[in-house]
């Protein structure tokens, strides 16, 4: 990794922005993982309140918008592309289902810590939720690679343009 490498990733790259959100993911996963012993040491204090904000914000959002440009574009382009990712891309759809669902529970534990000072957050909710997605990245990044082996230049494209297109704001 470079340090110094501060350049933006664009839609015009579609696997490194695929990457970008897994950064994400990643560091909002750490949040989640120090989140127990944070507030047991400090109380459920504003910094709580703003990070659980924040990670809802990108879960709620980004999270489902990623799991899309995976399951309508990057996966069945694979599969054309390379037929050998089957059984991941297999797996991979079913765990999206389960971080949904890991994910709902774990908002509903911010909904409560949100709404009460005092409430202590179940660990086993947050642990699960954190393994779920290191698991689910260990599948997918290689994944990501091989896309980028074997998905023509022109089609990784047209999936970036896709991508890009989710994002905007129906009139």
């Amino acid at each position: 990794m470079d340090l110094f490498d501060n350049r933006s990733v664009t839609f015009a790259e579609p696997i490194e922005m695929l990457y970008a959100c897994h950064g994400k993911v990643r560091r909002f996963c750490g949040q989640v993982a120090l989140l127990s012993q944070y507030i047991e040491d400090n109380g459920c204090n504003d910094i709580v309140i703003q990070t659980v904000r924040q990670i809802s914000q990108y879960f709620n959002i980004a999270a489902p918008l990623h799991h899309q440009d995976e399951e309508d574009d990057l996966f069945p382009l694979l599969l054309q592309y390379a037929p050998q990712a089957r059984t991941d891309i297999d797996t991979l759809l079913g765990q999206h289902e389960t971080l949904h669902e890991s994910w709902r529970q774990l908002s509903h534990e911010f909904t409560l810590m949100q709404s009460n000072s005092e409430y202590r957050p179940n660990p086993q909710v947050l642990q699960n939720f954190t393994d779920g997605y290191h698991a689910h990245l260990q599948i997918e990044e290689p994944l990501f690679e091989l896309a980028k082996q074997h998905i023509p230049p022109e089609k990784l494209a047209e999936i970036g343009q896709r991508m890009a297109a989710r994002r905007i704001p129906s009139a």
